[in-house]
């Protein structure tokens, strides 16, 4: 059965497709195994649980290291991890690839907050000691490093760090969206460094210039180190699990195995996600 291991739901800074209930609800009907529930402002691991509880079905939580919690935290990060988080974010809405690609952020709503941004290095040497630190603290438990919309260099460094602390479980978010913006050859690059590269349906619905055709050249490079979710819950978007299943449909429609991209859906992402 699959298992969407991207997914967004309300309460929540703009509008979302339902709440945490009606989200988990949407899954059980569609006879899913789980999901991972994803805030780039609030971490999840609280509401993850009770939506767990509510339908009897693995949900996981984590947090999104964005200005709300100072950015890169560790302390956040401990916090999140000892409360049962699978994974952490590195910086998403607020990260500086964002700011550059004038996408949504919190800042724009609340002007009062300023627009400050993060990086990490190559880029922001200063940031090195706290995010080998969260490096740590994942390793520790052993819990999922995903990259958020850092650059394709701040990737790499990850991946190579990650290596150095025994980290199992990288996931490149979307390598392919606009932010970071990778080529699929880049996508295979950092895959073969150690990882797993993500695609998701909002890149399909949302994302300018993005086709099926340019999906399957990167679902290619990644190879058995694919993750498809569906990066859903927006109001103008399917329901999460159809939102899914459209982009199996999609890319099976460019040639590619439906079996395999069932399993990247599936057996994949509950592999990475999962307590061991």
């Amino acid at each position: 059965m699959m298992f969407d291991s991207h997914v967004h739901a309300g309460p929540d800074v703009i509008d979302r497709f339902g709440d945490d209930t009606v989200i988990a609800e949407t899954y059980t009907n569609s006879d899913f195994d789980g999901f991972v529930l994803k805030a780039h402002y609030e971490s999840t691991v609280g509401r993850a649980h009770a939506a767990s509880r509510a339908v009897g079905k693995p949900v996981y939580g984590g947090i999104a290291l964005n200005q709300h919690c100072s950015g890169i935290n560790p302390s956040a990060v401990a916090a999140a991890l000892a409360a049962g988080g699978r994974v952490v974010w590195m910086p998403t809405a607020d990260a500086h690839t964002q700011h550059a690609a004038d996408l949504p952020r919190l800042c724009r709503q609340e002007p009062r907050l300023g627009t400050h941004t993060y990086a990490i290095p190559p880029l922001d040497e200063t940031a090195a000691d706290d995010v080998e630190q969260v490096m740590a603290l994942i390793a520790d438990h052993d819990a999922v490093l995903a990259t958020g919309h850092l650059s394709g260099e701040e990737c790499r460094w990850l991946a190579e760090r990650s290596r150095y602390y025994g980290i199992n479980r990288v996931l490149f978010t979307h390598p392919s969206y606009t932010v970071p913006g990778l080529s699929p050859a880049a996508t295979g690059e950092l895959v073969a460094a150690g990882g797993y590269a993500e695609i998701t349906t909002f890149q399909l619905l949302h994302q300018p210039g993005c086709t099926p055709a340019m999906l399957a050249r990167v679902a290619e490079a990644a190879g058995r180190r694919l993750v498809l979710a569906s990066d859903a819950g927006q109001i103008d978007s399917p329901a999460p699990p159809d939102a899914l299943e459209m982009l199996i449909d999609a890319l099976t429609g460019e040639g590619l195995d439906r079996n395999w991209l069932e399993d990247a859906a599936s057996r994949v992402p509950q592999g990475l996600f999962a307590p061991a």
